[in-house]
């Protein structure tokens, strides 16, 4: 009679249940795994031989049995050494080598020869299915137990090796349940990038405007403007995640193996800054077996990309859909996954190869042809994705960038002006689901962007002469909701479509030359 005994598989960042069949009967030895397994499941065979042997118990292979063993459904292909503990456990069931309670009871875990459980991908996010399925305790590898127990109302099991499993299951030495250490926990603390900045008020403003909004920005200036230390400034004056948005990125990382497992829930939001050379599949996710890419791995962060036109212009058009959606669709032969992907970009670019294009104290030594051939790089319909645009000019240093202790005290109020904007939109959101401005849909902005008829009729008029999209209009509102929310005010006025106007930067602006 075979037996069942309950895993998961990981399809993008979310876990479907997977039943483990196993069953043995009578002829020449043979153990086969069939329900579309990878290679690394097909291997498994020979780690849970040793790993079983090694434990002190017999091994299929000391028996003349025929072993089956089924991965149900049999339509999904499964991968990943995860499988080991479940059918380790299953044969070692089917066999009457232990006998225990198999109900309620999910396995996963990689085995190492000697028997020892291994750390395992996809742990959060097999132990949101077991909660949301209803099982009453999960067995994983100990490594895992910090990561699985911010999951609340289930058991974490968490053992070191097949024979602390067994113990457990039959009682002899039971393993007491996981508790989520506080002591590892990252809060957010903000770094003094933004205090470093010397001049460029107009960009710091921009700064704040996008992290009180979740707001795209692209900034355009010469090499040693500070665009790289701007963008870096971002994530310091960023509001800390909220719970769940922290569990978001955390399952995420979970899914990738990136997910620190003595500090799985961390309340800072991801810094991502790819290089030029990185291709299409790793910014954007893919792969045989569909995995997040750089923009899911920015989820409810910051998405860097510096020396934007040197990116492969393949990479830069993919971007498109997931900054109007928030989600990307990876399609591949052997399935489609969904993967969030609500980052902040944060793009910066040279007006020039050389860099010094504009700049009235250094000479320019590109070709005209080659400006325009280098700006066209980026697309009008990427820049009209981007909420705010802003020119970052070199600066001069004055004496009074020096003051540390009023910029300190700056910064404290920068970050409360901020967090309290976050907070009204919170509140706004409440019902519908989203976190910030940005996350607006065409139908919200018309409903709660209210805004005075004299500043619907300045926007208009802009539109109208800048010759812009729709979608920029759109993405003027929400940037000036954002500016009004920083005032603590409910109906958006001229002077904030005034500014958010300014921070609109023409995509002509950047595909000719002035």
């Amino acid at each position: 009679m075979s037996i069942r005994i309950f895993s998961a598989a990981l399809s993008g960042i979310d876990a479907q249940l997977i039943e483990v069949e196993v069953d043995s009967s009578s002829g020449i030895h043979s153990f086969s795994i069939v329900g579309l397994p990878d290679t690394a499941v097909k291997e498994s065979k020979e780690r849970i031989g040793s790993a079983i042997k090694n434990s002190g118990f017999s091994p299929p292979k000391s028996k003349t049995k025929k072993v089956i063993v089924n991965l149900a459904p049999a339509d999904i292909k499964k991968e990943g050494p995860s499988y080991d503990l479940p059918i380790a456990i299953g044969y070692l069931f089917e066999t009457k080598q232990i006998k225990f309670d198999p109900s309620k009871k999910l396995f996963a875990g990689e085995l190492s020869l000697d028997g020892e459980l291994k750390p395992t991908s996809g742990i959060l996010a097999i132990a949101m299915l077991a909660k949301k399925l209803n099982f009453n305790e999960i067995v994983i590898p100990f490594h895992n137990v910090q990561e699985a127990s911010v999951v609340k109302g289930i058991t974490v099991i968490g053992a070191q090796s097949l024979s602390q499993v067994i113990s457990h299951l039959d009682r002899t030495s039971p393993i007491s349940p996981a508790v989520l250490s506080t002591e590892g926990d990252k809060s957010s603390k903000g770094g003094d990038s933004f205090t470093s900045i010397r001049g460029q008020e107009s960009a710091k403003r921009a700064l704040i405007i996008a992290a009180s909004g979740a707001h795209n920005i692209f900034m355009s200036g010469p090499p040693g403007s500070g665009k790289t230390l701007l963008a870096k400034a971002l994530v310091d004056i960023l509001p800390p995640l909220s719970f769940d948005e922290a569990i978001e990125v955390a399952k995420i990382y979970s899914s990738v193996g990136l997910i620190d497992n003595s500090s799985p829930l961390s309340l800072n939001r991801p810094f991502r800054n790819p290089h030029h050379t990185t291709s299409a599949i790793a910014v954007v996710g893919g792969g045989k077996w569909p995995k997040p890419g750089e923009i899911s791995l920015a989820h409810r962060g910051v998405l860097f990309l510096d020396e934007l036109p040197e990116f492969p212009r393949s990479v830069l058009e993919s971007l498109r859909q997931p900054l109007e959606d928030g989600t990307v669709v990876v399609s591949r032969a052997s399935g489609s996954v969904k993967l969030p992907s609500k980052f902040m970009l944060v793009a910066a670019m040279n007006p020039c190869p050389c860099g010094n294009y504009g700049n009235l104290n250094s000479e320019c030594t590109c070709m005209p042809f080659n400006v325009l051939k280098y700006r066209k790089k980026v697309s009008g319909p990427l820049l009209d994705r981007i909420d705010i645009q802003v020119n970052v000019p070199r600066e001069t240093i004055s004496e009074s960038d020096d003051k540390t202790e009023e910029n300190s005290e700056i910064l404290k109020e920068v970050r409360g002006k901020i967090n309290k904007a976050r907070n009204i939109q919170l509140a706004r959101f409440k019902e519908l689901g989203i976190f910030s401005n940005s996350e607006m849909s065409f139908k919200n902005v018309e409903k709660l962007c209210l805004a005075e008829k004299s500043a619907k009729l300045l926007l208009k008029k802009a539109i109208n002469k800048q010759g812009l999209s729709l979608r920029a209009y759109h993405k003027i509102l929400k940037v000036a909701r954002t500016i009004a929310d920083l005032e603590v005010t409910e109906i958006v006025k001229d002077h904030h479509i005034a500014e958010a106007i300014g921070f609109r930067m023409n995509e002509k602006t950047v595909g000719e030359l002035g």
